[in-house]
């Protein structure tokens, strides 16, 4: 006779777009995570700001809170999934459950980037599981593949689209030909990027969850302010144009990785991607991150970055993980916990790539003359430059592929440049990856 699965109960804290989401699903597909769990998941409370903006929800009286410590204090709550946002009261939120030894299960992204070094620290002192799938690229388990089934792996590097917001935008610009400005107000009324959306198109989104995916492949938490991260506010039609003559694609990649003495590079910009390669075939809202190992080589991880259903996929995911640990008494199992073998961070002006260079120029002779000088000056070569024909009277747009470089090298070459008097507006710098591991 079969017996009935145990019951664990779960304090939900946040009933936004993902919140929802996680609701609304855990009662669609329950019993499928009963047969496959052997464990029943039930929301016990949910914590809100205005409860009546969630009647459509139709959840069940007296389930609702304002007051999200009416979760953590409940002894029948053991696992408290946190979905608030933003950083001070979820970390309030987070620190107190784990000091009140509930497992905790989080989808913030700029919370882990923030706090996670202390968080992580704390949760392993007082022996609880703290989750965060749901932190990096939405639905794709990447957070797991890093833990799991790369735990027997070097990681060499990684780069991710990790953004959906931003790469819609550079998709619709390149594919319709439209500005940024129109591109972004498209992906507004779409819903596929906020009313306000600075984090996203600044970098800052991406750069958090290159923070998380440093530390899992690392174990160093870098700190946001050692990070370089660059949006794409800047870029436009010509830079697209420019790069697809030349066989790329422009897409803003968060780069991970190891230079040749082990120090971490972490940083976010928009880049040249070789049309050749799969992410520069990573199209509109959807996310992808290449991993690469030292065993294991090259992989892909693909999917949708954002949105109610592919993140709450992800949380609901490690909810069935902590309850299953919780159930069957296994002991705390807070999965791969990396260790600080590497310490070090690479600063960004020692980071080496090639380059692109955009210049507004004026179109007389002896500017390129002028220009050439400088790079050379700077111990830089010249892989090419296109200089399309213009009305004589009219500036001229200048576009130069450059050798490999140090950054901090590149930049003080570009304000030398800048300055020249035949340069009419600000110099364009992205980077151009070759996408391999260690020592690209």
């Amino acid at each position: 006779m079969t017996s009935e699965p145990k019951t664990v109960f779960v304090g939900l804290a946040g009933l936004g777009n993902v919140g929802a989401g996680v609701y609304k699903n855990l009662l669609k597909n329950g019993n499928l995570l009963t047969d496959r769990t052997g464990v029943r998941i039930q929301v016990r409370r949910i914590a809100v700001r205005t409860p009546e903006k969630h009647t459509e929800l139709q959840v069940p009286e007296g389930m609702l809170t304002t007051d999200w410590r009416d979760l953590v204090n409940d002894p029948e709550i053991p696992v408290i999934v946190e979905l608030i946002g933003g950083v001070t009261e979820a970390y309030h939120l987070v620190k107190t459950a784990i000091l009140a030894r509930k497992t905790v299960v989080t989808g913030n992204k700029a919370l882990l980037a923030e706090h996670g070094h202390e968080l992580v620290a704390l949760a392993e002192r007082e022996d609880v599981p703290l989750y965060f799938e749901a932190a990096v690229a939405g639905g794709i388990p990447i957070i797991k593949a890093v833990r799991e089934a790369l735990i027997g792996n070097h990681i060499k590097a990684i780069y991710g689209i990790i953004n959906g917001t931003t790469n819609y935008i550079l998709t619709r610009m390149s594919e319709a030909g439209l500005s940024y400005d129109d591109a972004l107000g498209e992906a507004q009324v779409l819903g596929y990027a906020e009313a306000d959306p600075t984090l996203d198109v600044n970098g800052w989104d991406a750069g958090h969850k290159a923070i998380v995916l440093a530390w899992l492949s690392y174990g160093a938490w870098l700190r946001p302010e050692q990070v370089h991260v660059e949006g794409v506010t800047e870029i436009t039609q010509t830079d697209l144009r420019f790069a697809r003559s030349m066989g790329y694609v422009v897409k803003l990649l968060g780069v991970i990785r190891l230079d040749d003495s082990n120090r971490i590079e972490v940083r976010v910009q928009p880049c040249l991607v070789p049309q050749s390669h799969i992410l520069a075939n990573v199209h509109g809202v959807m996310n992808a991150v290449a991993v690469y190992g030292d065993i294991v080589g090259e992989t892909l991880f693909y999917g949708s970055g954002a949105g109610q259903n592919a993140t709450s996929s992800s949380v609901i995911s490690d909810l069935a993980d902590a309850v299953d640990n919780l159930a069957n008494e296994a002991g705390t199992n807070n999965g791969f916990i990396p260790q600080g073998h590497y310490g070090s961070c690479l600063p960004v002006d020692q980071t080496v790539s090639r380059y692109y260079l955009r210049l507004r120029v004026d179109d007389r002779p002896g500017v390129i003359a002028s220009i050439s000088k400088i790079i050379a000056g700077h111990g830089i070569g010249i892989l090419s430059l296109q200089q399309p024909e213009v009305d004589p009277s009219a500036d001229a747009d200048l576009m130069l592929m450059l050798h490999q470089a140090t950054y901090g090298t590149m930049k003080k070459a570009v304000a030398e440049i800048a300055a020249l008097e035949c340069v009419q507006t600000t110099p364009v710098l992205l980077r151009v990856e070759s996408l391999k591991g260690r020592g690209a």
